[in-house]
């Protein structure tokens, strides 16, 4: 079983296109919908702000995206964290 190897601070995804956040360029982050009861959406955006994929995230829901370390990520409510991650044996 892989453990998670922390690399960078979590910080809530932005909620504005502009301002989405590679995560120190990360090719892996852990994300998590903290909010109670509301799905939301995750969105990857390419190094110009051009939308490349989302995924909707259930209410209290863990997810490790992978993702090329220029690639952006935008959620549709700062309760969405991010962190910078990895895998250890």
């Amino acid at each position: 079983m892989a453990n998670t190897l922390l690399i960078g601070p979590e910080a809530a995804l932005s909620t504005s296109v502009g301002a989405a956040s590679s995560f120190s360029q990360a090719t892996l982050v852990r994300v998590v919908n903290t909010e109670a009861s509301t799905v939301r959406l995750v969105t990857l955006l390419d190094s110009d702000f051009q939308g490349i994929s989302s995924i909707s995230m259930p209410a209290g829901t863990v997810e490790y995206i992978e993702k090329k370390p220029n690639e952006l990520l935008l959620a549709s409510s700062a309760n969405v964290k991010g962190a910078k991650v990895g895998f250890t044996n």
